[in-house]
């Protein structure tokens, strides 16, 4: 089984009572998350082989995601407790349509003072596969710390994934084109939103995009396309295919209670399906499925399903 790193923040999700904006909001509910910590839970809850590098505060709020991680079997020396900083918050909102906005409490937290050089290379040298988002590319030290990660893996045979997780309000000194870029050059693999790649500055259907995406270096992007499903496009260089290949999954039909999940859930399923040797196709189907699945219970990393729930999903 590939052993797999997830690197990136953790932090809090107020899951709203009622859908609007925020200032209608009368109470939230308090939830672990963070798009590379609900990548890691997923695909701990997945069965697969990973650790997950993150760093919280030391205070209440880092105390509960620590406790939370290791509820999960993520527990250990890479997720980290900053006794001078504290945990990063985010207050959601949700429309009718259950779709979400965010607004963050993150100046200088815990999750933007990553160290460089925490995993050595002999460390590195455990991991098939290394994931990482754009959102810890948005303040230094982690911005470097991440940088380095991905850049000493890129050397090797390690798979490298990549989700360019476009949160305009997130970004200040550094720009967001300047950060997705350089990921789409440091990864194998990209997933992906069309409204992600549109504030990357490209244009175009999924296949297009898909292909614009891989000329900066990766040989399979993934892109999510909401209710109506997803679609891959791999080159030939990718490893489980034997040429330039396209799929598209319709995706499923549910009544979605909570959408915010569902990309990190996807990212989840696809990770877990390709490092195991599924083909592309069924690994877009499963994470079609992975995805799908959360979308019907409230909050991010609590709604994420284990493989038993995927699997009675999609009988």
């Amino acid at each position: 089984m590939t052993r797999i790193l997830v690197a990136g923040e953790s932090l809090i999700d107020f899951i709203p009572d009622a859908s609007g904006p925020l200032a209608s909001v009368d109470s939230f509910d308090k939830r672990a998350g963070g798009a590379p910590a609900n990548v890691a839970v997923g695909l701990a809850r997945l069965d697969t082989d990973l650790d997950f590098w993150t760093r919280v505060g030391d205070d209440a709020f880092g105390d509960f995601l620590v406790e939370t991680l290791a509820d999960e079997g993520l527990a250990g020396d890479l997720v980290e407790q900053d006794p001078d900083a504290q945990t990063t918050l985010a207050f959601v909102s949700l429309g009718e349509d259950a779709d979400r906005e965010f607004s963050f409490y993150h100046d200088g937290t815990a999750d933007t003072r990553m160290k460089p050089g925490t995993i050595d290379d002999d460390a590195l040298a455990a991991y098939g596969w290394v994931h990482v988002d754009v959102l810890s590319l948005d303040t230094e030290p982690s911005r470097a710390a991440i940088i380095d990660l991905a850049e000493r893996a890129q050397g090797t045979d390690t798979v490298v994934s990549f989700d360019p997780n476009s949160r305009p309000e997130r970004w200040g000194e550094f720009s967001y084109l300047e950060a997705a870029k350089q990921g789409f050059r440091l990864a194998d693999v990209v997933k992906a939103t069309p409204e992600d790649l549109r504030e990357a500055g490209f244009e175009g259907d999924a296949s297009e995009l898909a292909r614009e995406l891989c000329a900066f270096g990766p040989h399979t992007a993934l892109i999510t396309l909401g209710d109506e499903g997803s679609y891959a496009y791999a080159t030939a260089d990718a490893p489980w295919v034997d040429e330039e290949t396209e799929v598209t999954h319709d995706g499923y039909t549910v009544d979605p209670v909570d959408t915010t999940g569902a990309g990190d859930a996807f990212t989840a399923g696809m990770i877990a399906a390709l490092s195991s040797g599924e083909s592309l196709a069924e690994s877009l189907a499963f994470g079609n499925a992975v995805a799908a699945t959360t979308t019907t219970a409230a909050g991010a990393m609590t709604a994420l399903p284990t493989r038993a729930d995927v699997q009675a999903f999609r009988e």
